[in-house]
């Protein structure tokens, strides 16, 4: 999954469920992803990390938080 599909799949889930913080809407995407994907993100932030080994749901998380945030860019 690319950054730019990951940020649309994040951007639906929100429209989805706008109460939530960003953090549980990422862990939302995580969770709809499956195991497979889990470990996608995960391995990923932690290769962004370099860290060899980390918690996956909770390292898919940040990595979702991750590529969002960047992509956002700077609040206004």
């Amino acid at each position: 999954m690319t950054a730019e599909e990951l940020m649309i799949e994040f951007a639906l889930t929100r429209l989805d469920h706008p109460d939530l913080d960003l953090e549980d809407i990422a862990a939302l995407v995580v969770r709809r992803g499956g195991p497979e994907r889990e470990l996608e993100f995960a391995s990923r932030n932690l290769a962004d990390r370099g860290e060899l080994r980390g918690t996956a749901f909770r390292t898919a998380v940040e990595y979702v938080l991750r590529v969002v945030l960047t992509l956002r860019g700077p609040s206004a």
